[in-house]
């Protein structure tokens, strides 16, 4: 009996994780590119190797505008630039949007405010390359869920070696 349990709880959990999987895998597929700024950069982690934490100047938005207690989980209406920079609107998101608006989902993490990832790892000695971030670069499904993707510099080039699209 306990073996059939056990069995069944593995597989739920790896239902889950694919389920989850699956759905990164078609926001990356469908979504559409959005560019956050970043606030400023660390780049590097004794333990971890080269990568960059990333924080978002949208999120230091976002922040300023949420009522202590906030809800975990939220959505916040960004407007994008021609260049696909977004910036902050107002929270929530059950109003019609503009044609130029966007849903971004955030969560709370601790005191901080998450949007897509929050580090970006990369190749051991590449930290130059990325030196010059100033955005990130995310995929971003209707319902606002974001995937970063990679990072870009002050002209909007990609950083780094040319992701497969």
């Amino acid at each position: 009996m306990r073996n059939t349990v056990l069995w069944a709880v593995l597989a739920v959990v790896l239902a889950l994780a694919n389920w989850s999987i699956i759905g990164k895998e078609r926001v990356l597929a469908d979504g559409e590119i959005m560019l956050l700024d970043l606030a400023p950069r660390d780049p590097r982690s004794l333990l971890q190797g080269d990568y960059m934490t990333l924080r978002y100047a949208l999120a230091q938005r976002i922040m300023s505008q949420l009522d202590a207690p906030f809800s975990a989980t939220g959505v916040a209406v960004v407007q994008l630039d021609e260049n696909a920079v977004a910036s902050f609107v107002r929270l929530d998101g059950t109003d019609q949007l503009a044609q130029d608006e966007r849903l971004l989902l955030y969560r709370k993490r601790g005191e901080s405010l998450r949007i897509a990832g929050n580090a970006f790892f990369f190749q051991e000695g590449q930290d130059e390359v990325y030196a010059s971030a100033r955005y990130g670069e995310v995929r971003v499904d209707a319902s606002g869920d974001a995937v970063l993707v990679g990072l870009r510099d002050r002209e909007f080039n990609r950083l780094g070696p040319e992701l497969a699209n």
